[in-house]
C-alpha cells in the first residue's frame, strides 16, 4: 500500500495577460509631419480587488514634428497615465494570493497622424499577470530505506607489493644533475 505525504507549497495557481491600446492626442501649433514618436520611462504596480487585478502606470511620450511648412521641428513631450483592469477568471476569490504584473510588451506608438492642429497617437503595450498562492501537493512517498553498497578494499598480493618497490628509482633526482 502506497503511503502519500502532502507538501504545501507557493507556485503560480493563476496567469494571464491582456494587450492593452490607447488613443491620446496633443495639441500643437500648425503641425505638419510626423518625424518620430517614442515611448519612455514606463512604471506600473499592480493591486487586487476581488477576482480584478487593477494596473495604475504612466510612460512618457516624445513626438518630434515638423511645422512652418516642414521648415522647423520641435518635440512636444506628455506624460501618460492609465488605468487598467484585468478581470482573472477564477472561481475563487484572490485573497491571500500575492500578484506579480510583467510589462510583456513595453508600450509602443503604432500610430501618429496630425488631423486639425491636433497630433493623435496610437500607443499598445502588453501587460501579464501571475498570481502566486499557497497549494498543497499530494506525492506518493516511499519509506522503504534504500539499500547501502558495500566497499569492498582489494587486497593487494605481496608480489605486487615487491614489483612496485623494485620499480621505485630513489636517485631520481641526481644531484650532480641539478642546476
Amino acid at each position: 500500500m502506497a503511503d502519500y505525504r502532502e507538501i504545501v507549497t507557493k507556485a503560480i495557481v493563476s496567469k494571464g495577460k491582456k494587450t492593452f491600446t490607447t488613443v491620446n492626442q496633443i495639441n500643437v501649433d500648425n503641425p505638419s509631419t510626423i518625424l518620430g514618436c517614442w515611448v519612455i520611462n514606463h512604471n506600473f504596480s499592480g493591486n487586487k480587488s476581488g477576482n480584478d487585478i487593477i494596473i495604475n502606470g504612466s510612460y512618457d511620450v516624445n513626438i518630434w514634428y515638423s511645422y512652418d511648412n516642414d521648415t522647423k521641428t520641435d518635440v512636444v513631450r506628455n506624460t501618460n497615465t492609465y488605468h487598467e483592469i484585468i478581470h482573472m477568471r477564477s472561481n475563487e476569490n484572490l485573497e491571500g494570493e500575492d500578484i506579480i504584473v510583467r510589462s510583456l510588451k513595453q508600450p509602443n506608438c503604432i500610430k501618429a497622424d496630425i488631423v486639425d492642429n491636433t497630433i493623435r497617437y496610437v500607443v499598445e503595450k502588453e501587460l501579464g499577470v501571475e498570481l502566486v498562492g499557497d497549494i498543497k501537493v499530494k506525492i506518493e512517498a516511499n519509506l522503504e530505506e534504500d539499500p547501502w553498497d558495500e566497499i569492498v578494499e582489494e587486497d593487494k598480493d605481496i608480489e605486487t607489493l615487491e614489483n612496485i618497490d623494485q620499480q621505485v628509482n630513489e636517485d631520481y633526482i641526481d644531484e650532480d644533475k641539478a642546476i
